[in-house]
């Protein structure tokens, strides 16, 4: 086990970081924030977060940018650039190509799903520890995430009654309505598994659901004993796990939902908004990485 003196410190500086982000940041300022010297604060960021801190830095100030050029297209690079502490457009572009592949212009005008990168906190990683709470050995400093538009739609959905995931909603309701939402042909996307707020449950039915989207103008016919409800426009973060054997898949999804639990949006200009629809799970399929979505609003002072 690490010494706390250690992790506290690295917690310190990695909160530090995430309060300046947009100001120039240098190694004695996380040192003073660490309580010591520069190079000890430096070896020990590295040996806690596996990155050194302006590595960190870097990595950390780039994802927050590519979330800001996906989420207002119409901003210019150079400003992009400007906020995060870049020099120049140049440096900026090849920064962000050497992070993801693509040059910053492409990306705002075709986003796609990037590797961004998610900071652990040291403080939860290593009191999970302590108390014996499995954590993942792999790096987890890197999912897919994106924010994507839902539009207003309709969900065809079948209920169960006090099913919170899927193994009891089995249990309660059977496997194979999934084959009956599959063969909607105006579906929007593939089925989902659901877990409903309360504003969207009935009385005396389950949390977990399963339902498809369908256009808001839907006329078609109802399967036996599913319904219908309408769902309002929202904006979804999406996380996307590694590729993995199919066989292990209960992993993939742990794995994926301790990178959740300790996810904060607002570091890229979000808050959860679980009241404005279903937090979803798409059929696990291992070559494509178990994929989650969950409700979320910009910040009041971002928008």
């Amino acid at each position: 086990m690490e010494s706390w003196d250690k992790v506290l410190a690295v917690q310190r500086m990695q909160n530090y970081i995430e309060e300046h982000v947009r100001e120039p940041i240098t190694l004695r300022m996380l040192a003073e924030a660490a309580n010591y010297s520069p190079w000890h604060s430096a070896r020990i960021f590295k040996e806690i977060t596996g990155k050194a801190p302006f590595e960190y830095i870097r990595s950390l100030r780039l994802s927050l940018a590519a979330s800001a050029l996906q989420d207002h297209q119409k901003l210019k690079i150079l400003d992009v650039a400007f906020d995060f502490v870049f020099d120049s457009h140049e440096g900026f572009t090849r920064a962000f190509s050497k992070e993801f592949g693509m040059t910053p212009r492409d990306f705002s005008k075709s986003p796609v799903p990037l590797k961004l990168f998610l900071p652990r906190s040291a403080y939860d990683y290593y009191s999970k520890l302590q108390k014996g709470e499995n954590v993942m050995t792999q790096n987890v400093n890197t999912v897919f995430v994106q924010v994507v538009d839902r539009p207003a739609r309709k969900v065809i959905l079948k209920r169960g009654k006090k099913a919170t995931h899927y193994f009891e909603y089995c249990d309660e309701v059977g496997c194979e309505i999934w084959d009956i939402l599959s063969s909607i042909k105006e579906a929007l996307y593939e089925p989902i598994g659901m877990w409903l707020p309360d504003t969207m449950r009935t009385p005396g039915t389950s949390v977990y659901a399963q339902g498809v989207e369908v256009p808001l103008d839907f006329a078609g016919d109802i399967p036996e004993g599913l319904e219908i409800m309408e769902l309002p426009a929202c904006k979804m973060m999406i996380f996307q796990g590694q590729p993995y054997d199919d066989e292990k898949f209960e992993t993939a999804i742990g794995e994926l939902w301790d990178v959740m639990k300790t996810y904060n949006p607002e570091v890229y200009g979000f808050q959860w908004a679980d009241e404005e629809g279903p937090r979803f799970q798409l059929a696990p399929m291992g070559y494509r990485g178990y994929i989650e979505g969950r409700p979320v609003r910009p910040l009041s002072s971002r928008e």
